[in-house]
């Protein structure tokens, strides 16, 4: 029987040509950073366009239920298989029992849940609703309004913490598919991979931007947040050249297939926790705009499911 980890030598010697590859990074560097902006920028362009408009929160809701299943979609259908099968390698499977056995990649997404819980419950504990004693009808009335005022607040700031850390996963993984790329000198693969990341960069950064318009940031954290995540993934392919041509890395060896698969758990089931706690359940049972109007929350699964299957079919490709 055939080794299982056996290559093709010609086909590998064929596809293998570094100073095409690297001719074909650079086009690609800049491809996708515009392809990026132009995914990241349009919902909030279009949310502050229509701000004035009627129809602005429903829209903006609309939007972030769209921005939630794609994010939903990039943990379960691209992140984690990825990572699962970086860690199910036959090459890795040699190292011993324990990595050819035990489910490391479900492990590692449960244990990024419920770090991910951890963070939040801690994030959350200082904030106590207020106890106030005896008090007088038009006072009572006053108190309410300001607790509803600290409730808008409270929630504003908890889904201003959430943007940041969807953010951060996300760059961590534009980084990750960015330097792996760089560090790659196959031809073959990277033409039909590039023309697949484009359009998951912009269904990425739409569901990004869709987050953003919805904080109310001001101006300037607005755009630096755009900029970043525009930049992530050229500067991972731009990274993963210089670790290839300084130090020779090879990024299909066994230490950076068990470190691929590792990260990219972890990152997946914070994603997973992330989008599903505090963008999904926040919305679907705790939105009062979406609770009082059935048609808002019917065109909110709608959006949803789009935003899921869209980045879902990308899968077909990269």
């Amino acid at each position: 029987m055939a080794d299982a980890c056996a290559l093709d030598p010609t086909r590998t010697l064929a596809c293998r040509n570094t100073p095409e590859a690297t001719h074909l990074k650079l086009i690609f560097t800049a491809l996708i950073f515009f392809t990026s902006a132009v995914g990241i920028s349009s919902p909030v362009f279009l949310a502050r366009l229509f701000r004035k408009s009627p129809a602005y929160a429903h829209t903006l809701v609309l939007i972030k239920c769209f921005a939630a299943g794609v994010i939903l979609s990039t943990s379960l259908v691209h992140v984690l298989p990825d990572a699962s099968a970086a860690l199910a390698d036959c090459r890795v499977a040699s190292r011993g029992r324990l990595w050819r056995d035990f489910p490391f990649s479900g492990f590692v997404c449960m244990a990024g849940a419920l770090v991910a819980l951890l963070v939040d419950v801690a994030a959350t504990s200082s904030s106590q609703v207020p106890k106030y004693g005896p008090i007088g009808r038009d006072e009572e009335e006053g108190m309410k309004g300001c607790a509803e005022q600290e409730e808008e607040e409270l929630a504003q700031m908890k889904q201003r913490f959430v943007l940041k850390v969807l953010q951060m996963e996300m760059i961590f993984h534009s980084v990750i598919v960015g330097v792996t790329m760089g560090m790659s000198q196959n031809v073959c693969t990277m033409r039909p991979l590039v023309a697949a990341l484009t359009f998951h960069q912009i269904l990425e950064g739409m569901g990004l931007g869709g987050c953003i318009a919805q904080a109310g940031f001001n101006l300037g954290m607005t755009m630096s947040m755009c900029a970043i995540f525009s930049v992530t993934t050229p500067i991972g392919i731009i990274l993963g050249m210089l670790i290839f041509y300084l130090m020779g890395y090879d990024d299909s060896s066994v230490n950076a297939l068990i470190s691929e698969g590792l990260l990219g758990s972890l990152s997946s089931g914070i994603l997973i926790y992330m989008v599903l706690v505090n963008l999904i359940a926040a919305d679907f049972f705790h939105n009062k705009a979406m609770l009082s109007k059935p048609w808002l929350k019917k065109a909110s699964y709608t959006a949803l499911v789009l935003g899921s299957v869209s980045m879902s079919v990308l899968a077909l490709w990269a």
